[in-house]
C-alpha cells in the first residue's frame, strides 16, 4: 500500500515486547516506518510486559511505553508490584498508565480485585499526572462509575467496543476513543457506524498488536504497519481523505501522550 510521504500515523496501542516478535522486532519496527507508522505507544498488560515496555522505549527513539496491569491479572498484583510500575512511570518516556481497568467477559480475575486495581492505578496517574489508557469489556456501568468517583479526566478507551451511549458517556468526561483493527471486520457493522459518527478530533488509532489483524490476515500476527490498512479504512467509513485521517488521528495522539516530536 503507498503512502504519501508526508503523512504519519501512530500505533497507539501495541504489544510489542511479546514474544511474537521476538525474532523479528526491528523488521516489525521498520516495516511500520515503512507505511508512515512512525511512532508506536507500547502498552503494558503486566508488570514484567512495563518493564519490557520501558526497555523498548530506551532502544527505540520511535517507541514510547505505557506501564499498568490488565485486568486480567488483577488478582496475582501486590502492591510491590504496584510501587516498582509507580517508579516505572518515572521514566522519560513514560506516557500513560495501561492498560488498566475492567473485564467481566472473561473475568479471569474476580471483579472485586479489578475494581480495587482500577482505582489504584487512577488514583497513581493523577498522583503522577499522567493520562490513562483504559481496558473495559463488558463491564461499562463499572467503568463509568468508577471513573467519575474518581475525577480521572484524561484517559483513552483502548479498542472501543462498547454502544453509542457508552461511547457518549466517554467523550462527555472528555476521554478519547481508540479504533482498532476489527473495524475492517464483515460482521462490525455496528463499530463502523460508530467510527463515523465519532468526533475526529477524539479519536486514535492502534492495531493491539498482535491481536486483531485486519480482514484478510486473520488467524495471522498484527502488526503496526496495518495502522496504515486502518487509516484507509477509517477514511472509507467516514467519506474524507486519507491524509485528513493521518492528521487528525496522529495530532490527537501527540496531544493525549504529550509527544512533542
Amino acid at each position: 500500500m503507498l503512502l504519501p510521504s508526508d503523512a504519519v500515523l501512530i500505533d497507539t496501542h501495541a504489544h510489542i515486547d511479546f514474544d511474537d516478535y521476538g525474532s523479528d522486532r526491528d523488521d516489525v519496527i521498520l516495516r511500520a516506518q515503512e507505511q508512515g507508522v512512525r511512532y508506536i505507544i507500547n502498552i503494558g498488560s503486566s508488570l514484567q510486559g512495563s518493564i519490557n515496555s520501558v526497555e523498548l522505549a530506551r532502544r527505540y527513539p520511535n517507541v514510547y511505553a505505557v506501564v499498568g496491569c490488565h485486568p486480567h491479572d488483577a488478582q496475582d498484583f501486590s502492591g510491590a508490584d504496584l510501587a516498582q510500575i509507580k517508579s516505572l512511570a518515572k521514566e522519560p518516556k513514560v506516557v500513560a498508565i495501561g492498560e488498566i481497568g475492567l473485564d467481566y467477559y472473561r473475568n479471569l480475575s474476580p471483579q472485586d480485585s479489578q475494581k480495587s486495581l482500577f482505582v489504584s492505578f487512577i488514583r497513581l496517574a493523577r498522583e503522577l499526572d499522567l493520562p490513562a489508557v483504559i481496558h473495559t469489556r463488558q463491564a461499562s456501568e463499572d467503568t463509568l462509575r468508577i471513573v467519575r468517583e474518581e475525577k480521572l479526566s484524561r484517559a483513552i478507551v483502548h479498542c472501543f467496543s462498547g454502544d453509542g451511549k457508552f461511547m457518549s458517556d466517554c467523550l462527555d468526561l472528555g476521554f478519547y476513543i481508540s479504533f482498532t483493527c476489527n473495524i475492517t471486520y464483515k460482521k462490525s457493522q455496528g463499530l463502523r457506524d460508530l467510527v463515523k459518527t465519532a468526533p475526529l478530533d477524539r479519536m486514535c488509532l492502534e492495531t493491539d498488536a498482535p491481536y486483531l489483524s485486519p480482514e484478510g490476515y486473520r488467524g495471522k500476527r498484527n502488526e503496526p504497519s496495518f495502522v496504515n490498512l486502518l487509516a484507509h479504512t477509517v477514511a472509507e467509513i467516514r467519506g474524507i481523505s486519507f491524509e485528513e485521517v493521518c492528521r487528525a488521528t496522529t495530532d490527537n495522539a501527540k496531544r493525549f501522550f504529550s509527544i512533542n516530536v
